[in-house]
């Protein structure tokens, strides 16, 4: 059985339980399906004002902040680390890509909030942005911004839910009993390593993790079934955005080589794209939060499916996507600068609503790669629980 944490209401004038960090445990207490007392009204009357303020200034300065420090560590590789003797160089570079890679999500999250215009408000200066940004990243923006964002509008439901839709057991591959039935860690442990390098690409060009469609879905096909109207202009966009970052990469490969490429950018991207699979797989899977069918899913119950998690000094490098994903889905374009104080305020709110695994990040990819299999109803018709059980 997994871990998991949540508040609890308590009784009157008693005060609610801090959430436990990374290393505490507890048993796991499933999040509660029946409509919430409270509204999302509610919920907003509890964050102060300012918290739905969105300043270019503070924004640009977090964004300045990321690429200064990518930056350096781009200069540490180009000129510290070939100046280093043979056995700190191979100390030297597995630090950069790690560091670099973490820093680059950061820049990664940035634009994504480009996409829920929490950066500025103003549509045009954040669609540019996020466009910049994430095609350097090899993610293509519009493609993203559309799908995350009926994710957002569609959380937890399982016939329109866009990102990470859990499976039926007879919907499973069929490989599947032999990783999972025999408890086979060695299968697992592929099974992670491919989504950790080759997920993210995959779910772009197959939709695999994704909302299943009646045809071929891909986030780079503007006449694919993802995507309607206005909408496939824009994925046009995308594609030549990331058309351009490619050509620029294959210059710099036949000016440098393909391996300089390949240590500079390409570790570091893998990096992004690992940590962009964790962020979204463990903050949408978790054996104690519920996924509805059409007949119980509203949204608000959806936008309560997900769960906080402590990445330790990795909230703040992630700019608090991690530890604030609950206050994230309920208001998309709070800027994340205020999204720890607007946490704090909709906890009392929520209460036994609120959903926080202290599970340390290794342990519980672990957990819920062995646990989170496919979902199953049990005595509540239209809400399904994950299981493993063959």
């Amino acid at each position: 059985m997994g871990t998991s944490s949540r508040p609890t209401t308590v009784k009157e004038g008693k005060k609610l339980e801090a959430p436990r960090r990374a290393g505490s445990h507890a048993a796991v207490q499933r999040s509660p399906v029946d409509k919430p007392p409270f509204t999302l009204g509610d919920i907003r009357k509890a964050i102060p004002p300012h918290c739905f303020h969105r300043s270019v200034i503070k924004s640009f300065s977090y964004l300045l902040h990321d690429l200064a420090i990518a930056a350096g560590l781009l200069y540490f590789a180009l000129v510290v680390i070939p100046a280093l003797p043979g056995v700190l160089r191979l100390v030297a570079w597995p630090f950069y890509w790690a560091a670099q890679g973490c820093f680059l999500f950061g820049v990664w999250i940035i634009a994504h909030e480009c996409g829920h215009h929490a950066f500025s408000g103003h549509a045009l200066l954040d669609d540019t942005l996020g466009l910049v940004l994430h095609s350097w990243l090899l993610a293509p923006y519009f493609s993203w911004k559309y799908t995350h964002q009926r994710h957002h509008s569609n959380t937890s439901s399982q016939e329109r839910d866009e990102v990470f839709v859990p499976r039926f057991k007879s919907d499973l591959p069929w490989y599947s009993p032999y990783v999972y039935k025999y408890n086979n860690p060695v299968a697992r442990l592929l099974l992670l390593v491919v989504q950790l390098t080759v997920g993210w690409p995959m779910y772009l060009v197959f939709n695999t993790w994704g909302r299943q469609y009646p045809r071929f879905a891909s986030h780079f096909d503007p006449s694919g079934p993802i995507y309607k109207g206005r909408e496939r202009v824009f994925i046009a966009i995308s594609d030549i955005g990331m058309l351009a970052v490619s050509l620029a990469l294959y210059r710099l490969a036949e000016g440098y080589g393909f391996w300089w490429v390949v240590r500079v950018y390409g570790v570091p991207l893998l990096v992004v794209n690992a940590w962009l699979v964790v962020v979204t797989y463990l903050h949408h899977t978790h054996r104690a939060i519920p996924h509805y069918d059409s007949s119980e899913w509203d949204w608000l119950r959806g936008a309560l499916a997900t769960v906080d998690r402590d990445y330790s000094f990795l909230n703040r490098v992630f700019h608090n996507i991690t530890d604030t994903h609950v206050a994230h889905h309920l208001f998309p374009t709070i800027p994340h600068y205020h999204a720890v104080e607007a946490t704090k305020a909709i906890r009392p709110v929520l209460g036994e609503y609120y959903q926080f695994d202290p599970t340390p990040i290794v342990k519980a990819i672990w957990r819920e790669a062995k646990e989170c299999i496919y979902i199953q109803s049990e005595d509540h018709k239209g809400v399904f629980w994950y299981s493993n059980k063959f």
